[in-house]
């Protein structure tokens, strides 16, 4: 295998990428008039640190057997994954126009069976953890060296199924697994902890038997910095809590709730676009 990652992208490139990514994803969510910018700006630097600095995978050979796996648990972030999976290769860069049009393999939660690069169809909430403890597991009884990746939302973690599958890959011992949880304190409709009580948040996974870590969700250097180096104990499942802000890199969508799933108007897509570095 010819393996794409890692990368010794140093932290200025990675920050460059995702300015890319994040235009890129702008453009096709106001072409679809769909789409959820607010979630995918907030993970957008964590999705771009793991496909350029940190996963070993190769897009000529999508289901090569030692790649490693990455699982969008939030898969209404879909259109953050589809930009990286363009940036890295996986698709045509083309094929993003289609984004959420009729007959696309680029559909508003994402589809193993269509877009090549996808781990497992997320979509309803939950899902995704338990999805990637079953392939850690796998590769803890194959002996496989590689290594899975989950993103998950903080609102998320409000699913029993995740804390089922958190225990059981405590139980297992699967320090090939981490998850990354984008800690941005919104949720669709309000703030997390005004929903439900996720603090202290550290201390639940550690209760559970994972090691945690908290990091700077938008520190590039950061991210990959403890991305890369796990395990971080050995024998434990990892767990990085990334802070965020949800809308981050436009001022006007920073921490609103109203921005989980809004689309720009004329005005508001000429700001984000200045913000961004494009011209207007």
């Amino acid at each position: 295998m010819s393996v794409q990652n890692p990368r010794a992208a140093a932290p200025e490139e990675l920050a460059e990428r995702a300015r890319r990514i994040r235009l890129d994803d702008l453009e096709i969510v106001v072409a679809a008039g769909l789409g959820h910018l607010g979630s995918d700006y907030s993970a957008i630097d964590i999705i771009t640190t793991l496909y350029f600095g940190v996963l070993r995978f190769d897009p000529a050979d999508p289901h090569a057997a030692d790649r490693d796996r990455f699982v969008l648990s939030k898969g209404h972030s879909a259109g953050a994954l589809y930009v990286a999976l363009a940036h890295a290769g996986f698709i045509e860069h083309d094929e993003l126009r289609t984004f959420m049009q009729p007959n696309s393999r680029l559909n508003g939660h994402p589809n193993r069976r269509k877009v090549p690069g996808i781990e497992t169809n997320t979509g309803p909430l939950g899902h995704g953890l338990p999805v990637a403890v079953g392939i850690a597991e796998a590769a803890r009884i194959r002996g496989a060296g590689y290594r899975t990746y989950v993103l998950c939302g903080d609102g998320e973690l409000q699913e029993g199924s995740m804390w089922e599958a958190a225990m059981a890959a405590g139980t297992f011992g699967l320090d090939n697994l981490t998850l990354i949880v984008d800690r941005n304190m919104l949720q669709q409709g309000a703030r997390t902890e005004s929903t439900m009580h996720l603090d202290p948040l550290d201390a639940r996974f550690r209760s559970f038997g994972w090691a945690v870590r908290e990091v700077d969700g938008h520190d590039h250097g950061a991210l990959r910095d403890v991305l890369g180096a796990t395990p971080i104990e050995p024998g434990r499942p990892n767990c990085v809590i990334a802070h965020t802000t949800k809308g981050k890199g436009v001022s006007f969508m920073s921490d609103q709730v109203a921005w989980h799933h809004r689309v720009p108007d004329a005005d508001e897509y000429r700001l984000a676009l200045g913000e961004l570095g494009a011209i207007a």
